[in-house]
């Protein structure tokens, strides 16, 4: 292995733990990662690789949350089965995870070309300003509703919420966190339905992009390079997850809007 490809495989690990540190964050994991990959000459690193790299952080959050998914699964096929009432409020809850992913679903696939076309500096710049507008305007909102007080239309604004982060530079997490608080859920289980949420678009992602990731032409030159970024992508995203729920439970979401300005000053300046 030489130096160059060496160099290589550490810009792809510095990008995996971009990947893996923003995924959870209200900061834009995709517009990060086209930052740092303009900062370290990489260009634009394909759907190939966003594929893998969204897929290391779709294993990390299913495994901190494999409790809470294996008991709503269970629960939701009693539920089916029996129509027990103490098992409808996880059913509940899995009904409203669908609602709320059948937004970005929907325009996901309808705008894919629009959304890829659109991702400049700039953008990415002006959507993490309006990312931390909202985020200083629901910043001291505590909530009154955890998971068996959510009803249809909070989950589908919810879901909108996560429809509009397929903008580049709006952050998925940011934008369904603002609006679970927004229309009246405590904080943490506003994060326990974002990250959920999460799971559906993220697998979907994965599922609609396999052909491609299986029809690379350079997987064999891209291995070693490839699996690097998705380790430091999955390792990442478990701890920044971790990190992340203790910023929700310290009440200390307002901070986040002074790094999307900084940041979004940033690339209007310099870039």
């Amino acid at each position: 292995m030489g130096e160059l490809d060496i160099v290589f495989i550490v810009k792809m690990i510095i990008i995996g733990l971009v990947q893996g540190f923003t995924e959870p964050i209200p900061v834009s994991s995709s517009g990060h990662v086209m930052i740092v990959s303009e900062i370290l000459g990489l260009g634009e690193q394909g759907f190939t690789f966003a594929i893998l790299t969204n897929t290391a952080s779709l294993f990390a959050i299913l495994y901190i949350y494999k409790k809470d998914i294996v008991r709503l699964a269970v629960n939701s096929i009693h539920y089916l089965k029996t129509k027990n009432f103490r098992y409808k409020s996880d059913f509940r809850f899995v009904l409203f995870i669908v609602i709320g992913t059948i937004p970005a679903g929907v325009l996901g696939i309808l705008l894919s070309d629009f959304i890829a076309e659109s991702v400049s500096m700039t953008t990415i710049a002006v959507m993490l300003f309006v990312t931390g507008i909202a985020l200083w305007l629901i910043r001291n909102l505590k909530g009154y509703k955890d998971e068996r007080d959510i009803k249809i239309k909070d989950a589908f604004i919810v879901g909108l919420g996560q429809a509009v982060a397929l903008t580049p530079g709006i952050s998925r997490s940011g934008a369904t966190i603002i609006s679970a608080v927004a229309v009246g859920m405590k904080q943490d289980t506003a994060l326990r339905f974002s990250f959920m949420l999460y799971i559906p678009v993220s697998l979907g992602g994965v599922i609609l992009g396999l052909a491609d990731f299986l029809n690379e032409p350079n997987k064999a030159d891209l291995a070693i390079p490839y699996l690097a970024a998705f380790i430091a992508t999955l390792l990442m995203t478990y701890f920044a997850v971790k990190w992340f729920m203790g910023i929700m439970k310290n009440g200390k979401l307002g901070y986040f809007t002074y790094y999307c300005f900084l940041v979004g000053a940033l690339l209007l300046i310099f870039f």
